[in-house]
């Protein structure tokens, strides 16, 4: 079982920078591919990108690949998400989930947190 809380979603302007955290709870948490995810109103639940329990391997999707980046600490089971040139269109809730087969898909993910709300003006 693995209990996640994101935190660090703000109001920000376009161009500027935000990381999120995602704070978990269980002793597996170093097992599981953590993924970040996000919603827009009225959207589907996108994929934004993972990393795995190691930490070596990363994936993104292509909307942000060049300017988010994820990374993890497992002494501090916690998972980051730093955002830098952010846009109106990454306006959305993320949210942080966590799956032992974690892909790119909502479907590969057990755990999910609740979500943290990212509003990115222009």
């Amino acid at each position: 079982q693995v209990q996640l809380v994101e935190s660090g979603g703000r109001l920000v302007e376009a161009g500027g920078s935000l990381r999120l955290s995602c704070a978990a709870s269980g002793r597996t948490f170093n097992t599981y591919t953590l993924g970040w995810f996000r919603q827009a109103p009225g959207k589907e639940r996108e994929f934004v990108g993972r990393i795995s329990w190691t930490g070596r391997i990363t994936a993104y999707a292509e909307s942000v690949k060049g300017r988010f980046t994820i990374s993890r600490d497992n002494a501090k089971n916690t998972v980051y998400l730093q955002m830098n040139s952010l846009k109106p269109e990454d306006t959305a809730v993320y949210f942080c989930a966590a799956g032992l087969g974690g892909y790119s898909d909502v479907k590969d993910y057990d755990y999910w947190g609740q979500g943290t709300q990212v509003t990115v003006s222009s």
